[in-house]
């Protein structure tokens, strides 16, 4: 139950230099690789809706949640050590929420079904590895510490099997929270 009319109006502005110089590119869906638009990019602008950014081509390495603000010099505010290199935009969502995470990869050892943000999993299931996840409904950012802390991972709809495999290795996550209406 996604509202396709509102994911139109998303729309971020990358600029080369910091606060908003240079020359500038504007995304409105996902761009899997921003480098043949812009050399480098210091700092952006989110008019509508919120995207994940990335510093690796096709969504993988370190990922960041940008909602809907300015953002003169987000370099140096998230220690990025180089730049952005694609981005993906989050659709609105005005569904339920729910999602399968397991405590080994292909879907192995403990699992527990998530309707609702949980700050620490070790908490909260006694779990201390969430190495998969099948996200059944929504959208989801998973942290790699407690308390929705360190570095995140954005998960839309679909099976996620082993989180090694998408440029994250060595990370496990132990808090995950719901991208919901009140992020735009």
């Amino acid at each position: 139950m996604t509202s396709t009319g509102m994911n139109m109006m998303s729309k971020i502005i990358f600029y080369e230099e910091r606060n908003f110089q240079g020359r500038s590119y504007e995304c409105m869906s996902d761009c899997p690789d921003m480098s043949s638009y812009l050399s480098r990019c210091h700092s952006c602008r989110v008019e509508r809706g919120c995207f994940m950014v990335y510093d690796r081509t096709n969504f993988m390495g370190n990922q960041y949640f940008m909602r809907r603000g300015e953002y003169a010099d987000y370099m140096s505010m998230m220690g990025m050590s180089d730049c952005i290199r694609s981005c993906r935009m989050i659709p609105m969502y005005r569904g339920s929420y729910r999602m399968r995470i397991y405590e080994r990869e292909n879907f192995g050892g403990q699992m527990y079904e998530l309707m609702d943000d949980c700050d620490n999993i070790m908490d909260r299931y006694r779990m201390s590895n969430c190495m998969s996840c099948n996200v059944m409904e929504g959208h989801w950012l998973m942290y790699e510490q407690p308390h929705y802390r360190g570095r995140m991972m954005y998960f839309r709809p679909g099976e996620y099997r082993n989180f090694m495999n998408m440029g994250m290795s060595g990370m496990r996550f132990m808090s995950m929270r719901r991208i919901m209406d009140s992020c735009y």
